[in-house]
């Protein structure tokens, strides 16, 4: 008899079909990549809804392009947007006290299983953030619930672990794709971002699915990546060393930001607000700085779209910089809800160009191309907090069709993506899990390696002695070959340490107050609740072969008993496990 479940599932013999044959996953995410187009239209369509209710323009017209903004509808929507976001936190808190998760941690942590409700919930979240001219993208909504419908697809097809990982990498390339109409980017990102890694059985599913999700968005609508460069001019030799340069400085400026979003959160955190007032207060600190540009409001889309910008005084261009980098800051900092893709290409495309304008005043003679190095400056910023070098370089060539001035993005995004993984170790994806306390640092599968832990592996047979005994006494208690170990207790079963059997039967061995003398590993022990990783690490620190294993409270009684050997045999086959797994071998 079978349980039945709260989730939809296909029929039994579909589900044995598909996961039987490869091919069939193939069709599944043809349907995801759609799915995810349609997500994408569907959310940038109610986001321009909102700003022609609230802002009074033309649903037609990008917030983020136009020349001023009615002071009073800058002020008032994103002060009490933030402020009724934050009331709908407080309610969600209570009624949904978990937080939700996003598709890296996801195929990390969780085998590529998210909640469909909490993505609905997030991408919500997102589309009203966006909606009342907060400063962030919609990228991460646009990820959170095509990666959330197709692991919920996934789920109700009863996939393998990897194949379900495949399915949440899908659905965000689709979204991708869509978003920027760069499907080789969407596929990348995926690989990169979700799914933690490329292998063959991953490429078919998820390139369809990208290229699903282009076409889709654009069947009906002509978006794209919208970055107004202009005609590119020649690459030379000299623009490799340029544009190393670059890299630098962008990974310096995104390591900024991110710190900036955490710094904010945590002194709004300690000014003891009300917690929907953080929002508000973020809301009218951007609204204050749309007065100055409204070009800060919003993802930024609109301001790419914005050609007259590009002809602006360099004075102009840098205070629109700084400025966006400070809403975006402010924004994601006070606890609107949303993403830096975009803004960070905007950011990175501004910042580009003033590179090129500085360098050129301290070597006139070099004559940088600005659209050139606006493209360098927004692939290195997007790679520095993003993460995805490939992601990047792939969208300098689906915006320009140059394969050279790719070449020179490559090399600036490797540069600022390493400087930024040796500085500061994170994304931002990844750094916002680690102030809540996750360890991740990427999307490749782990999570596994929190559900081998200690309790599952020990031998719980353990043979325990009274610590206070003698040699002899123990000697004609466990003969040799009777046990390898012994764990020694005191006299209300707590544990003191480790005897060798071998060792006590050694007839030079000296041990005047008995057992006590000859115990290893006194104050070196493992918890059930460890994971195999930090079980190894215990071992390598002790030097020890075995170790005893007590429970974690305050009565350290011993409950079992785990060797170093079992433990790195049991994570190398689960390692070799999931590599099979993951090239399609099982």
């Amino acid at each position: 008899m079978t349980t039945p479940s709260r989730y939809l599932e296909a029929p039994r013999r579909l589900r044995a079909f598909v996961r039987a044959h490869e091919t069939s996953l193939v069709v599944l995410a043809a349907l995801i990549g759609t799915i995810g187009g349609l997500v994408v239209l569907a959310m940038s369509i109610a986001v321009a809804g909102l700003h022609a209710l609230l802002f009074n323009i033309s649903i037609r017209e990008r917030l983020s392009s136009q020349a001023s903004i009615d002071t009073l509808r800058a002020l008032l929507v994103p002060s009490l947007g933030g402020l009724l976001l934050g009331v709908a936190f407080l309610w969600l808190s209570g009624w949904r006290p978990a937080r939700e998760i996003d598709p890296i941690e996801a195929n990390a942590l969780h085998g590529g299983r998210m909640s469909f409700r909490g993505s609905v919930i997030v991408a919500l979240q997102t589309i009203w953030s966006s909606g009342v001219g907060a400063s962030v993208g919609l990228e991460a909504g646009y990820t959170q619930l095509s990666s959330g419908l197709a692991a919920s697809l996934g789920r109700g097809f009863h996939l393998r672990r990897a194949d379900q990982r495949i399915m949440v990498g899908c659905g965000a390339a689709a979204a991708i794709a869509g978003a920027f109409g760069a499907p080789l980017a969407g596929a990348f990102y995926a690989f990169e971002l979700v799914i933690g890694g490329y292998t063959p059985a991953s490429l078919t599913p998820v390139g369809v699915a990208a290229v699903a999700g282009y076409f889709v968005t654009h069947g009906f609508a002509a978006l794209s990546l919208g970055i107004g460069v202009g005609p590119v001019g020649d690459v030379l030799g000299r623009d490799l060393a340029i544009a190393a340069l670059l890299g630098i400085l962008a990974a310096l400026f995104g390591i900024v930001i991110m710190r900036g979003v955490a710094l904010c959160e945590a002194v709004l955190v300690k000014t003891r607000l009300w917690a929907p007032l953080r929002p508000a207060l973020g809301g009218l600190a951007v609204g204050l700085l749309a007065l100055l540009t409204p070009q800060v409001m919003s993802s930024g889309h609109g301001a790419l779209h914005f050609s007259s910008i590009v002809s602006m005084p360099l004075q102009i261009i840098a205070g629109v910089f700084v400025l966006k980098a400070i809403a975006s800051i402010i924004s994601l900092g006070s606890g609107f809800r949303g993403g830096l893709f975009f803004a960070t290409l905007f950011m990175g495309a501004l910042g580009g160009r003033l590179f090129a304008a500085g360098v050129d005043l301290v070597w006139p003679g070099l004559a940088l191309d600005p659209n050139v190095y606006a493209i360098i400056g927004m692939s290195a910023l997007s790679a520095s907090v993003i993460g995805g070098p490939l992601t990047m370089s792939f969208i300098a060539l689906e915006s320009t069709g140059n394969l050279w001035l790719t070449t020179i993005v490559l090399v600036a995004v490797m540069i600022s993506t390493q400087i930024t993984r040796e500085l500061f170790g994170y994304s931002f994806a990844t750094w916002r899990l680690h102030l809540r306390g996750e360890t991740i640092r990427s999307a490749a599968d782990v999570g596994w390696i929190r559900d081998l832990t200690v309790r599952r592996l020990m031998r719980p047979d353990l043979a325990t002695v009274d610590a206070g005994i003698g040699i002899e006494e123990f000697r004609e208690k466990f003969p040799l070959g009777s046990k390898t170990q012994v764990v020694a207790v005191d006299g209300d079963g707590r544990y003191v340490g480790l005897a060798l059997v071998a060792e006590a039967h050694t007839p030079e061995i000296v041990a005047k107050n008995g057992l006590v003398d000859i115990l290893h590993h006194r104050y070196v022990v493992l918890h059930p609740i460890m994971n195999i990783q930090e079980a190894i690490a215990v071992f390598d620190a002790a030097e020890a072969e075995s170790l005893a294993v007590v429970e974690a409270g305050g009565e350290h009684r011993p409950i079992g008993i785990l060797t170093e050997a079992h433990a790195m045999r049991r994570y190398a086959e689960e390692s070799d496990r999931r590599r099979r797994e993951a090239v399609g071998e099982i």
